[in-house]
């Protein structure tokens, strides 16, 4: 069939259409999005300029902080600006930019949390091995394997969606622009796009969320015969990274592991992987983890003599 697109632009109904709503839910995600900026900068600043950085978790953890910081731009702004509008309008080419932004960051940010699981596995498992296994040469490997994997992702994604030929309406029940709310728009017969997006997105979630889980649970089963000491350290660095799994993923799995269909309540399930997991992710790995605590205070007190000295 001819690809054939009459729609040069698209609506964003948002999140809701009234007023008193919008200028709520403005002031809210306002304050998220200064919370996620905050937070995850202080994680990058305070990794890189700490001996953290020598540590492969907080090494990927810094790069997870990255990916959360480009993964909310390609969301937060657009969507604070449209609170403020009567008419959310968004191109066609902006769309599909927007659609593969979020699938390329989101993805890095998947990827990211799989391999810290697989370093806590490495650790917690085998110890002997995992200086050796863990060089830092590795490590920027994996980092840009998960980038190029979370490109073929996001442009696999993008080209799907592109090849969708839109005649009308052009209104997307959504705050951004993704690809269920777009193939319900499409005028074509999507049955074969829909089974493609969910081995594209909702396969590769479904894979990384099982080798996590399947992670985490072997490092359970390591600790039972630890010392208490050591146990609670390793239950306490694991229990934080399944928090973050838990927000993160089980929404994605909701909304990608299904037919390419779409419910009302999807926009508040997309909340919590848009701004919510960004958001929780610097309070998660900072107020529970003391090594982060004590790096936070060497590099303030190295600011501090720093000012003091101008």
């Amino acid at each position: 069939m001819e690809n054939i697109n009459n729609v040069t632009e698209f609506i964003l109904l948002g999140l809701s259409q009234n007023k008193t709503i919008k200028t709520f839910c403005f002031l809210l995600f306002l304050l998220c999005c200064i919370a996620i900026w905050t937070g995850n900068l202080l994680i990058i600043i305070f990794i890189t300029y700490s001996q953290l950085i020598d540590q492969p978790m907080y090494f990927f953890l810094k790069y997870l902080a990255f990916s959360d910081l480009c993964y909310t731009s390609t969301v937060t702004p657009k969507l604070l600006t449209d609170l403020l509008e009567e008419t959310n309008t968004i191109s066609y080419a902006s769309c599909m930019a927007q659609l593969f932004a979020m699938h390329f960051c989101s993805g890095i940010g998947i990827f990211i949390l799989t391999v810290m699981a697989y370093d806590r596995y490495l650790a917690i498992c085998k110890p002997l091995h995992y200086t050796v296994i863990m060089s830092r040469r590795k490590c920027y490997v994996l980092v840009f394997a998960c980038c190029t994997g979370a490109f073929l992702h996001a442009f696999v994604q993008c080209l799907l969606t592109i090849n969708l030929p839109f005649c009308g309406p052009n209104e997307i029940d959504h705050y951004f622009c993704d690809v269920y709310p777009l193939i319900k728009l499409a005028c074509t017969d999507t049955y074969i796009f829909g089974i493609l997006v969910v081995a594209n997105s909702g396969i590769i979630s479904l894979v990384n969320f099982v080798v996590l889980m399947l992670s985490y649970f072997l490092i359970l089963h390591t600790v039972r015969v630890y010392p208490a000491k050591s146990r609670n350290k390793a239950l306490s660095t694991c229990s934080s990274h399944i928090t973050v799994v838990v927000l993160f993923f089980v929404p994605i799995l909701y909304i990608y592991i299904r037919p390419a269909i779409t419910f009302p309540e999807d926009k508040v399930f997309a909340l919590f992987y848009t701004i919510i997991a960004p958001m929780f992710n610097p309070l998660i790995y900072t107020l529970r983890n003391m090594e982060m605590k004590t790096a936070m205070r060497k590099v303030g007190a190295r600011i501090h003599f720093w000012l003091e000295g101008k």
